[in-house]
């Protein structure tokens, strides 16, 4: 039987004038699967299997869309309907305001929708309204409209930085169109976007411009207008991104997974939510910092760029993105503009807007530096501000360190004997930024934002800034705190930590059965074999591989019907059962030549005895471990998709769901290892001889084996257990991060010296974290006592 998947792979081979060879062979399939695909043999197709043959093919999100709806389209009973006709074509998108066809996002095709269309649709709705308020809420937290935006206008770049036009407007060949007037200012960046065809712009412009606030001002205005049916633009950070590890596709839906965990939940067609929303071009891309990735991939980031042709907006500092065309070639179809520099007329208007009027005048403090740049624009003092002066983000912190500060008298920016270049006086904003955002302030609604020491802080923030560096990322993701040391040092604290905790824990329980002197000396014992052994765990499942454990994306749900993850219980219960055994194996082994040595027996018998004691506890922990994990995928589901809105609300759904693995993994491993070794026991007594094991024996082992079991794989293998080991007790303990790092951090984001980019914050500008990682610096003071201008030191 024909399906429609069938009719229309068929139709689309063809119009792309290949053979079902030259297709198997672009796709990386077989011949076979192509055959059968294209015959309705093979009535189930893999989204994966979709996904290449959609990229072999080249199609259009709108074609990829319905190729994709296809696959999973079933009737009721489960039969593929008949579709002996191709398929029909997708309906453009309408034209918004503009005269010509858009790429803002895919449309409904055809009169029906297919199950795929109709959740997706539901589930971009969704991530529509958490996109948004995200974003209103970054604004009113950096102030953007206090007093209100400062421009941001954009002209054409130069030719070479575009695509042909004719490329750009999707003409057929023999065209020669004129350019699109593509100018404009911030309020207009979306009409100025669906003016582009082909829906590819980049943004360039100098470090401070404007980029970011431009892409946060397209994604809101982009929602405002958006139709159910369009995509949702979402803002990405692309520093993070290696091309040459992850294709963009599958980059853009593990950020999504990032971001929002939900969307790791899986969807129709065998693929999870974001892999769905990213493959049938439900989410427009807004790649910001494309200057930020590492200077040798910016060339392979591009290539990668020009392989698709998704619609997207793209941000970058010219002289990066420049030499990134010269490397390789344009941004495939993307027209380009560039950010332009404020003028003494902005200025004019917004600082004065920004401080307290002098009593008993209507002037402010800024009227001698706008007089300066006006009347003095030649003089060392006028030249450096007019340098400066040219970026709104140079222009914010000026605010923030001279006007919301009260002792901030502006005229200090004035002083040439201490600020001689340019480069000296965007120091000195920098340096006091961070001063000036610490000092005391009340918080709106809430008392007084907690006291830091403002040095503490900037010696706390240099760390954070220093670690970003070193990981080559923006984002500073909470989990992976402890990741800018090296991988040898992560594993001897990991396996610390884990082996004094269960030292304790063995030494605490124990005493219910043993003395206290025995039970300090195995807890010792125990605590170093324990810490070997998960140190060894953590190396070659974390650390040899330098990768971060990163957060789950589930939850424990002991009733309810909810649906599941879909993960596969047997499968996990055969990893633990693999996991207890070694660990089993090991821990029998070295405890029995440790008792061994204890008793002075001879080495024979101490081989033997260790060999003996290998073999029973690694049948003990295996016939533990296997079930306990398995049971645990029974009670996990998918997080809602509008969970995680922040890196705490991440945080603390992480805490709460190792807790709750904990309840139950706990008592049920130390059962199963309890009850499993008297039935262990007893039969290998049969076969080694007598035995000294008892129920007082398995019930200390059970309790000692759930506790300490269950932490060492929380502080090892879990998210929310580095972040324990690392950010809550070796960090703090070495003075790189206070003890109450969480407070820190937020009251960092409520002051502005941090922002939140999904589940991750950054630094509020790319340029303070890279002037933070430098080192401190003495902060300058504005004024003397006297409240006379001043640029010497802070006392």
């Amino acid at each position: 039987m024909t399906s429609e998947f069938s009719a229309l792979l068929k139709r689309l081979r063809r119009e792309a004038n290949l053979t079902q060879e030259a297709l198997a062979e672009r796709a990386g399939v077989g011949v076979r699967t192509i055959r059968g695909l294209e015959t309705g043999e093979r009535a189930d197709p893999r989204v994966t299997t979709v996904r290449l043959l959609a990229d072999a093919l080249g199609l259009r999100p709108e074609e990829r869309e319905r190729l994709l709806s296809t696959a999973v389209l079933r009737t009721p009973g489960g039969e593929v309907p008949d579709a002996e006709s191709p398929a029909e074509p997708p309906v453009p998108p309408a034209a918004a305001s503009a005269p010509e066809p858009t790429a803002s996002g895919p449309t409904a095709s055809g009169p029906t929708r297919s199950p795929l269309h109709e959740v997706l649709a539901d589930v971009a709705d969704q991530v529509a309204q958490t996109v948004a308020a995200r974003w209103r809420r970054e604004e009113e937290q950096r102030q953007v409209h206090d007093p209100y935006p400062l421009p941001v206008r954009w002209r054409p770049v130069a030719e070479e930085l575009t695509d042909h036009w004719a490329n750009i407007r999707r003409l057929p060949p023999g065209s020669a169109p004129a350019p699109l007037e593509l100018g404009g200012q911030l309020d207009a960046i979306v009409n100025v976007y669906r003016r582009i065809p082909s829906g590819r712009l980049v943004v360039l412009g100098r470090s401070g411009s404007g980029k970011t606030i431009l892409a946060v001002r397209f994604a809101l205005d982009h929602l405002k207008a958006r139709g159910h049916a369009d995509a949702v633009p979402v803002i990405f950070s692309i520093g993070s991104w290696d091309p040459t590890a992850i294709t963009l596709r599958d980059w853009l839906a593990a950020q999504l997974r990032r971001d929002h965990p939900g969307l790791a939940a899986p969807g129709p067609g065998g693929t999870n939510l974001a892999e769905g929303l990213v493959e049938t071009g439900r989410i427009l891309p807004v790649l910001d910092g494309f200057d930020e990735i590492a200077d040798g991939l910016r060339r392979p980031a591009l290539e990668a760029l020009n392989a698709t042709t998704l619609p997207l907006l793209l941000t970058s500092r010219p002289a990066e993105y420049a030499a990134a065309v010269a490397e390789t070639d344009v941004l495939t179809s993307a027209a380009a503009v560039e950010l332009t520099d404020l003028t003494l007329d902005d200025l004019a208007a917004y600082l004065p807007r920004t401080t307290r009027k002098a009593r008993g005048r209507s002037a402010t403090g800024w009227e001698p530096v706008l007089h300066a740049l006006r009347e003095r624009p030649r003089s060392q003092a006028g030249a450096n501000l007019a340098a400066v002066l040219t970026t709104p983000l140079m222009v914010t912190l000026a605010r923030a360190v001279h006007s919301d500060a009260p002792d901030g008298d502006p005229a200090a920016l004035l002083d040439t004997r201490h600020f001689g270049t340019p480069e000296e006086l965007e120091d000195h904003l920098l340096d006091n930024f961070v001063t000036t955002a610490y000092r005391p302030r009340p918080r709106p609604g809430s008392g007084p934002l907690r006291a830091w020491d403002p040095e503490r802080a900037r010696h706390w923030l240099g760390y954070l800034a220093q670690h970003l560096n070193r990981l080559d990322t923006p984002d500073l993701e909470w989990w992976r705190l402890g990741y800018g040391m090296r991988r040898t040092t992560r594993t001897l604290v990991t396996a610390l930590v884990i082996g004094l905790t269960i030292a304790l824990v063995d030494g605490v329980v124990g005493t219910l059965f043993d003395s206290v002197a025995y039970q300090l000396l195995d807890g010792l014992v125990a605590g170093l074999l324990t810490g070997l052994l998960f140190g060894i765990a953590y190396w070659f499942m974390v650390a040899a591989k330098d990768a971060a454990v990163e957060p789950s994306v589930v939850r424990m749900r002991i009733r309810g019907g909810e649906r599941r993850t879909g993960r596969n219980p047997l499968r996990r219960l055969m990893i633990g059962a693999l996991c207890g055994l070694v660990f089993g194996v090991g821990y029998g082994f070295v405890r029995g030549v440790l008792n061994g040595a204890i008793a002075h027996a001879p080495l024979p018998f101490v081989l033997a005895g260790s060999i003996g004691d290998g073999v029973l506890y690694g049948l003990m922990f295996a016939l533990a471990a296997g079930p306990a994990l398995g049971l645990l995928t029974l009670f996990e589901t998918p997080l809602d998709i509008r969970s995680a809105l922040n890196p705490i609300s991440l945080l603390r759904t992480n805490g709460r769901t190792v807790a709750t693995q904990l309840l139950v993994w706990s008592p049920v491993f130390g059962v199963l290892v309890g009850f499993g070794s008297l039935a262990v026991v007893y039969p290998a007594a049969a076969v080694l001889g007598p035995v000294a094991w008892n129920l007082t024996a398995a019930l200390k082992l059970g309790l000692i084996s759930g506790l300490g079991g269950a932490l060492g794989y929380a502080f090892s293998l879990t998210s929310w257990g580095q972040w324990t080991v690392f950010s809550r007790i070796w960090l703090p303990l070495t003075g790189r991060l206070p003890w109450s790092v969480v407070a820190f951090l937020e009251d960092a984001y409520r002051r502005g010296v941090l922002r939140q980019a999904g589940a991750v914050y950054q630094f509020r500008h790319a340029r303070l974290q890279h002037h933070l990682a430098r080192g401190p610096r003495a902060p300058l003071r504005t004024s003397d006592p006297d409240g006379s201008p001043r640029g010497g030191p802070l006392k």
